[in-house]
């Protein structure tokens, strides 16, 4: 394989370093989200119940029904849930 030559090897190095800076900017996103969790947690908030609903929320509408009725069914089959009436 041959050495990267000219403006191949400084477009490799911006690629990378571009990268780099999104990857701390990542991590500090990451560090603030967990410190809201807690923040939330410290007031009574469940933070498990928290991820759920924003992870529900991003969901479309159609594709969330589907799931719940999927698992509504599946629960009902193991007898975890009361029969609907």
């Amino acid at each position: 394989m041959s050495d990267l030559q000219g403006n191949a090897q400084q477009q490799l190095r911006s690629f990378i370093e571009r990268i780099e800076r999104m990857e701390e900017e990542k991590a500090a996103l990451a560090a603030d989200i967990r410190e809201i969790y807690s923040e939330a947690k410290g007031v009574g908030f469940d933070s498990k119940v928290l991820r759920q609903v924003v992870r529900l929320r991003k969901q479309d509408v159609n594709e969330r029904l589907e799931q719940e009725a999927i698992l509504d069914t599946y629960l009902h089959a193991l007898g975890m849930l009361e029969p609907k009436e």
